[in-house]
């Protein structure tokens, strides 16, 4: 079945590419959505939001004029991150103009309202954005590329509604010890920590899709990416509940610590299941029986994992010795250390944090190198294999 209204997909990818350029270009000259203040840039804020409709109109007309009555539950997924991105950007990103010509505008929020709507948009646009749709990813590749049906479907739906009720009361624990009340800095602590049980089952869940086929590991290094992937997103949504405990905060907050645990989010598994993915798609996309080189994705895999390896470890080691540097005191109740002698103590580990940066860098390069193999030549298929959704428990 093609797409539902194919003009707007296409409007819907340039017009992407279009924002993606304007920000790679307005963001280092300092022109942004200032809470404060901001000139040029809600002119492109309208921009994404014109994109983003165009998206949902193709989605869901595309869902709408589906042949089964069934909505596999990755869709589901992909519906979710769609409807609350939208919602996302258009509360955080409210401003009232005040210079039509000057393109100048100011913030419609204010104070500590002001920033628990930017953490109620920060954390669910991790939750969403950088979660919900990669799930789906994980929901339709997973099992396509293990050739097995999903572990639990009645699981995944219990996943999916979980999740989406409990990430959108967690952003809070952003703010703990700030002029946000304690009773809100509470409620998304508690939310958080709920947050583990959703996202441990749909771990759970994509990882026993391999039940009956885990000799498949061996030699298949997508199907590698896609399950190391699930273990990284475990292994972040265990840490961010543990973060969100206000004690726990108290040392990790403003340290390095925080940024280890968004990239073994980002680079672990946002990066790992799209990697994955998009091992899987491009011989089917262009006619072919595989991947240019399996060897290349096999040193990829090994390259990138080591990289990320490097990368959070080096932060969570650096960011619990800031956090012990900054608390500790002299029995006269002074601070033991100045703050540059901290940041002195982390060069050793900001220099592993660029070695695991490159070794990642290294391992994208290869994949382009095999992209560009792939696509220039191989093997076509004797028969398309089709495209649909894996079978569900």
């Amino acid at each position: 079945m093609r797409l539902f209204c194919g003009p707007l997909a296409a409007l819907t990818f340039w017009g992407w590419q279009i924002v993606i350029v304007l920000a790679a270009i307005t963001l280092p000259l300092g022109i942004t959505s200032s809470k404060e203040y901001a000139e040029l840039e809600w002119p492109i804020d309208v921009l994404i939001t014109l994109v983003w409709v165009s998206y949902a109109i193709v989605f869901f007309g595309t869902i709408a004029k589906r042949k089964t009555p069934h909505i596999y539950v990755a869709n589901w997924f992909f519906g979710a991150y769609i409807l609350t991105v939208a919602l996302l950007h258009l509360v955080n990103s409210a401003a009232v103009p005040v210079s039509w010509m000057g393109w100048k505008s100011y913030s419609a929020y204010a104070g500590v309202q002001d920033a628990m709507v930017q953490w109620w948009y920060g954390h669910n646009a991790v939750g969403f954005f950088l979660t919900a749709g990669f799930l789906g990813m994980m929901y339709y590749f997973v099992p396509k590329q293990a050739g097995r049906p999903v572990y639990s479907y009645r699981l995944s739906v219990v996943h999916f509604w979980a999740l989406i009720f409990t990430y959108m009361w967690a952003g809070p624990h952003h703010l703990h010890y700030t002029a946000l009340p304690d009773w809100t800095q509470s409620l998304g602590m508690v939310f958080s920590l709920i947050l583990l049980a959703p996202s441990w089952g749909g771990m759970i869940n994509g990882i026993m899709t391999l039940s009956g086929a885990w000799h498949k590991l061996r030699t298949d290094p997508i199907l590698k990416f896609l399950i190391v992937s699930l273990s990284f997103y475990g292994m972040s949504t265990f840490e961010g509940p543990m973060m969100s405990i206000k004690t726990v905060n108290a040392l990790s907050h403003y340290t390095d610590w925080t940024v280890g645990h968004v990239h073994s989010g980002a680079l672990g598994w946002v990066a790992f299941i799209s990697i994955g993915s998009i091992y899987y798609l491009i011989p089917r996309m262009f006619g072919k029986t595989e991947m240019w080189s399996t060897r290349l994705i096999t040193a990829h895999f090994w390259i990138a994992t080591i990289g990320v390896v490097l990368y959070i470890a080096a932060m969570w080691i650096a960011g619990v010795m800031q956090g012990l540097m900054w608390r500790a005191t002299n029995p006269d109740g002074t601070l033991t250390y100045a703050f540059v002698e901290s940041v002195k103590a982390t060069y050793p580990f900001y220099t592993i944090r660029l070695v695991g940066g490159l070794l990642f860098l290294t391992g994208m390069l290869i994949m382009a190198y095999n992209v560009i193999r792939t696509v220039a030549g191989g093997k076509a298929y004797e028969a398309p294999i089709p495209l649909g959704a894996a079978a569900h428990a």
